[in-house]
This record gives C-alpha cells, sequence and structure tokens, in this order.
C-alpha cells in the first residue's frame, strides 16, 4: 500500500513498527471487563507530530493483513500522514498491552514473528528515498529481529545515498533484548547518525554516562548529538561548536508517555525549515509539553 502525493517526496521518512495499543478501562488488566483499542508506535508518533507541524511526512512499516492493521492504517490516514505500507498476508500486526497502575504503567508486547519485524535490507528502495530530507528511525527498530536489525544498517547507507540526512532516537525498550546486544548496537547506530537524540538517563542505563558531556566523549561520530533530559532540559552538540542547553517549560504532567517521541517531531520540524539550533530544541519541549497534558501518545487533530 503506498499513499503518496504526486507532488514530490515527502520532506522526511519515518521507520518502524507500529502496533494495536489495548488499554482496559476501569480496572487493571486482569481484572477489567472491557478495554480500548488505540496504537502504539514511536517512529509513527514522530510522524503525526511533523505532520501537525504542517510538513509532508510518510511512515513506513509492515503490518498484517488484519483487522488490526486496517484500523492503523486508518488512523494514520486520518491524521494526513503518506503511507508507504506493506500488508502481509502471513504474519500478524503487533500488539502492545498497557496495565495502567497509579504510579506507572506496565507494558506487555505481542510482536514477536510481527509482519513488522520482517522488515529486511532493501525494505525501502533507494530510489524511494531521493529527494526526502531527512530518514528518521529509532533503536527499537533493530531490536524487533535480525532482519530488521541488517535493514536499518541498510536504510543508513541508502539514506546518506540518496542525499537524506539520517536521524535516530535511541529509545531503548529493555523488554526486547539483551544489555549488552543493546548498549553496542545502539552506540553504533547511534554514532553514525547525523542527528540523534538520547535521554540521560537511558544513556546511563545501557552505557554508564552519567552526563551529557560523558555522553558525547561515548559518541564522538554522531553529527548533532541531543541529550534529552527530563524536566531539567536538552542539550544539543552540533560537531565541535559550544554545546547549546534550553531549560524545559514547567509542564503539569496527566501522562510522561510519547514526550520523547513529540520532542524529536518538533526538533525534526524546526530543522526543515533551518531554524536556529536553540530554536530547534525550543520546538522540541514546546511539542513534548502538548504531548505531556494530554492521555494520548500522539497530539490532537486540529
Amino acid at each position: 500500500m503506498s499513499i503518496s502525493s504526486p507532488a514530490g517526496p515527502p520532506a522526511i521518512v519515518c521507520v518502524g513498527e507500529t502496533m494495536a495499543l489495548i488499554v482496559p478501562t476501569g480496572a487493571a488488566l486482569a481484572d477489567a471487563d472491557a478495554a480500548t483499542i488505540g496504537l502504539a508506535g514511536a517512529e509513527s508518533n514522530v510522524t503525526a507530530g511533523i505532520v501537525a507541524a504542517g510538513h509532508r511526512a510518510a511512515w513506513a512499516s509492515r503490518l498484517g493483513d488484519d483487522p488490526l492493521g486496517s484500523r492503523i492504517v486508518s488512523e494514520l490516514a486520518r491524521r494526513g500522514i503518506e503511507l508507504w505500507v506493506e500488508r502481509d498476508p502471513d504474519a500478524p500486526t503487533g500488539v502492545m498491552f498497557k496495565d495502567p497502575g497509579a504510579v506507572n504503567s506496565s507494558v506487555y508486547y505481542y510482536r514477536r514473528g510481527s509482519a513488522a519485524a520482517a522488515m529486511a535490507p532493501g525494505f525501502l528502495a533507494l530510489d524511494r528515498l531521493v529527494g526526502v530530507r531527512i530518514v528518521h528511525t529509532t533503536g527499537i527498530t533493530p531490536a524487533l529481529s535480525s532482519s530488521s536489525r541488517a535493514m536499518v544498517d541498510r536504510l543508513f547507507t541508502d539514506a546518506r545515498s540518496a542525499g537524506a540526512l539520517v536521524s535516530f532516537d535511541v529509545n531503548d525498550r529493555r523488554q526486547l533484548w539483551s544489555m549488552a546486544d543493546a548498549a553496542a548496537t545502539l552506540a553504533g547506530l547511534a554514532d553514525a547518525a547525523d542527528i540523534c537524540f538520547v535521554g540521560r538517563d537511558e544513556a546511563e542505563r545501557i552505557w554508564g554516562t552519567r552526563t551529557a558531556e560523558d555522553i558525547r566523549a561515548h559518541l564522538p561520530g554522531t553529527g548533532l548529538l541531543v541529550v534529552k533530559d527530563g524536566d531539567v532540559g536538552a542539550t544539543a552538540f552540533d560537531g565541535d561548536a559550544d554545546p547549546v542547553f534550553v531549560p524545559a517549560p514547567r509542564v503539569d504532567v496527566v501522562e510522561p508517555v510519547g514526550a520523547g517521541d513529540a520532542f524529536a517531531s518538533g526538533f525534526l520540524a524546526a530543522t526543515l525549515e533551518d531554524r536556529p539550533l536553540i530554536e530547534r530544541l525550543a520546538a522540541g519541549h514546546a511539542a513534548a509539553a502538548r504531548v505531556l497534558t494530554i492521555t494520548a501518545d500522539m497530539p490532537p487533530i486540529d
């Protein structure tokens, strides 16, 4: 399936899995009699934020040829996202269950053997990327399977050959792979990216780096490194220039899930507008703040 505009390529393509999201209503997952069905996916969250900011953006992935896949397609198309999607008749759409808690929510993945996990090198042909300004993915995608990990390696190479910048959000998911495998793979991809987003806390967890400066020392090859530090702020390291720090705005948080994706969408949208680095960081904070004040992972449709 491909829903695209005849007016040339989109400004950005985001690549990664989106799952059906099941959330119980009125009780914990073990006791609930009813639930809502939505969707969850870091890369589609970023795509939605960039479209909401007024830019053309495509989401590329694979879905099962099943009702849950159709539901995801309908919702993303409703948001104006261009869909570069393969439907697989033999593999299912992944599913994620969220069990909301008073302090933290627990999540349970049913994505092994999913259609998206079958992404492989060449999933996006190089000629489809010509004219795209940014190709974005996250550390979730290489954790899905050996073929998807190889696909990400090829994607980095093909994106650069097509003239696009490579954007990578570390986005470590502890449930998906071992610490040793994650630490090595994520460091390699982050260090090879033109733009990389990483949370200070996740970097400390997987690499033992305690400060933004420690992370920069660990990832010297990254062209533009953005270190997010929750409600403290974000620091950007652009080549050899002095780092730029922008504090996070005060926000009455309703639900933190999706804020990191929103930050990336705001930053990348401002990058497409060629705005100064300090304004790109501020745009990231503003986008994250909008998502922090609602229960959804994506910005509302205006």
